[in-house]
Order: structure tokens, then C-alpha cells, then sequence
């Protein structure tokens, strides 16, 4: 798997934007300048955490796995084994989802 080659540093998150829908419920193909952009990832890889004023180690909320909501613009395009992944620092990340 490519995230497992690539570790993110500090309190950086890389994500895999899920697939934008190309079928609409009724069966009609939509073309792809009418797709919106994907917000929803999901976590391939974490960093260890960003260090406080006090210089101790904040651990990153999110963990592998996970399904996050990403702003609209953003990130920072990686390219892995043919794969397009997007580097976020955890900040910039809107949310998560849980079940």
C-alpha cells in the first residue's frame, strides 16, 4: 500500500478523496464538469503530532481509517503508486465522521 511507503511529519494527514458519483439515482451520467468536488477522505496515513508551547507532543485527533470532511480548497496533491493523495495539516480538516 502507498501510505504505508509515505509517513506525514508533525501534525500532517494524509487523506484518498472518496469518488465523486457519475450516475445519479435515475440513471443519468453526469459529465465531469458538472461533478462537484468531493469534500469526504478518508485517513491513509497520520503524523506523529504538532509540539506545544511547552514542547510536549499534541497527539492528532484523527486516526487511520477514518472518514473526514475537508474544505473545499486545499491540501497539498501527492502522487503514490499511480494514486492521487491529499496532504492536510490537522487543523485544516472541518471534521469527522462517526457512526
Amino acid at each position: 500500500m502507498a501510505f504505508r511507503k509515505f509517513l506525514p511529519l508533525f501534525d500532517r494527514v494524509l487523506v484518498e478523496r472518496l469518488v465523486a458519483e457519475t450516475v445519479t439515482k435515475g440513471g443519468i451520467m453526469l459529465p465531469e464538469k458538472s461533478q462537484g468536488k468531493v469534500l469526504q477522505a478518508t485517513v491513509m496515513a497520520v503524523g506523529p503530532g504538532a509540539r506545544n508551547k511547552n514542547g510536549e507532543l499534541q497527539p492528532v485527533n484523527v486516526k487511520v481509517g477514518e472518514k473526514v470532511l475537508l474544505p473545499e480548497y486545499g491540501g497539498t496533491k501527492v502522487d503514490l503508486d499511480d494514486k492521487e493523495y491529499y496532504l492536510f495539516r490537522e487543523g485544516d480538516i472541518l471534521g469527522k465522521y462517526v457512526d
